[in-house]
């Protein structure tokens, strides 16, 4: 739901599908900020023989903006290349893979990374830093993939300049209950006081516990991205914020011929992109989004009104009557979600707090990165108190459903409107996949892991040891 399948013609592209982003300054190197974007939603791990892997005709980025204007300054491209050792088998492996040259393992990827920027004289400058690095293979199972971690840390490769890239398959860390929200917007701990009422429960179901994506993970130092070099450590600095966003392209013109072989040139055009979760699933209407994948976002006023005036804000007193009175009753713009999204937070409305980065509105994953890591981390990021949480970045833990739910049903509307009072359940929403009620936050999901180092995101699940979720899946 972050955005796994969040406009009609990207759905249909799985490969280009970005699900989501992170942005944070890493927990175990301070001095570097993580970036992570996820590919490819969904992933059965029992999906072979032709088990997931990166598009080589994808062109994969990741974006900084370090000026405020929407465009990016920084770009880190990857370029996936698949080499295939026998094709005369249908096997994804013919024994077990025990390295990442393992010649049992019939089907291996290499990348690139290119950093692209602008140098001292204002050139548009390509530096490659790294070529033929190796992506470990997909979790098979205890029989083909033994000693999985170990085949994992092989693939985090150290660069020059101390920024570390890794590139595969992973355990989706994103959990929501998507079965119930996509059921007429119901929320199992609530969902006795839905319009169609059915008994509530203490928890949810998170639909994405037997997932795994594909992540394109890179840890650079934060001088690395700043717009003069420098490693900020006053959070008012303007230098301190970046905006962060992914995308994919893919080449403008493709041609099959008799044999079925695809020829492929033009311009790379932009066919997804992803910056706030939920943003093209939740705000952008249906007739639009496919519109919004494709265009930079430099030009994402042409979006606001959406925000200003989102849909889920007057659904949730329509669904759940006599809950929402308040939100109900506000019919000027949303000054609050405008900022959060588009603008970021301009000093002065949370102390010690800012991620703004000028007028110009773009969907972007705003970052401080003068904010050091949380020694006492609140998975509800700025509501619940943590400075280092989403909206300021995002990091792979924080629980995106229920902060954004919270947001749209009014709990920030305080921060630029001190008369308004928010509903009593605004502050209560929540969809319940990170534990039972009453959930204030101070813990991570019991049902999801996490690594405490680089790449973060956990190790992913095999085929052989998951059950379905329909059947009770852990």
């Amino acid at each position: 739901m972050s955005s796994h399948r969040e406009a009609p013609e990207i759905s249909k592209d799985p490969v280009a599908d970005s699900t989501d982003v992170y942005a944070f300054v890493s927990p175990d190197r301070p001095e570097t900020v993580t970036l992570i974007s996820n590919y490819i939603p969904l992933e059965d791990p029992a999906g072979g023989p032709n088990f997931f892997e990166f598009g080589d005709d994808v062109l994969y980025r990741i974006h900084i903006d370090n000026n405020g204007d929407g465009k990016s300054d920084i770009t880190y491209e990857f370029r996936f290349r698949t080499e295939v050792a026998n094709p005369n088998t249908f096997l994804y492996n013919t024994g077990q893979i025990l390295a990442l040259d393992s010649p049992a393992w019939n089907r291996k990827q290499f990348y690139s990374i290119t950093r692209v920027a602008k140098n001292k004289k204002g050139r548009v400058q390509r530096d490659v830093l790294g070529t033929d690095l190796p992506c470990p293979p997909c979790n098979i199972g205890p029989r083909s993939t033994p000693n999985y971690a170990d085949l994992a840390d092989q693939a985090v490769i150290e660069l020059d300049g101390g920024i570390r890239v890794f590139a595969g398959q992973r355990l989706d860390g994103f959990y929501v209950d998507l079965g119930s929200i996509f059921d007429l917007g119901a929320l199992r701990p609530f969902q006795n006081l839905h319009l169609i009422n059915i008994p509530g429960a203490a928890e949810g179901v998170d639909a994405l516990r037997s997932f795994n994506v594909h992540s394109i993970a890179i840890q650079v130092p934060i001088a690395h991205l700043t717009s003069d070099g420098s490693t900020p450590t006053d959070p008012m600095s303007p230098t301190a914020v970046v905006g962060v966003y992914a995308s994919a392209s893919r080449r403008k013109a493709k041609i099959r011929d008799d044999e079925r072989h695809a020829h492929e040139s033009g311009p790379y055009m932009q066919v997804s992109r992803l910056g706030n979760p939920l943003f093209n699933e939740v705000i952008v209407p249906m007739g639009e989004k496919d519109r919004w994948n494709k265009v930079s976002p430099d030009r994402d006023h042409e979006f606001a009104k959406y925000v200003a005036q989102p849909e889920l804000a007057k659904l949730l007193p329509v669904l759940y009557p006599n809950v929402f009175p308040n939100l109900a009753a506000r019919t000027d713009d949303r000054a609050d979600l405008l900022a959060i999204l588009l603008t970021g937070i301009p000093a002065g409305i949370i102390a010690g707090f800012q991620n703004f980065t000028g007028a110009t509105q773009a969907d972007l994953l705003r970052l401080n990165m003068a904010i050091p890591p949380s020694a006492d981390q609140n998975i509800l990021g700025l509501i619940g108190g943590d400075l280092a949480g989403f909206p300021n970045g995002r990091r792979v833990q924080d629980d995106i459903t229920t902060i954004e739910l919270r947001a749209i049903a009014g709990v920030t509307i305080p921060l630029v409107d001190p008369s308004y009072t928010p509903d009593g359940a605004a502050g209560a929403i929540y969809d319940g996949t990170a534990g039972p009620m009453p959930f204030d936050g101070s813990m991570p999901p019991a049902n999801v892991s996490y690594l405490d180092t680089f790449p973060f995101l956990d190790h992913p699940k095999s085929g052989y040891d998951t059950i379905p979720l329909s059947v009770g899946a852990p």
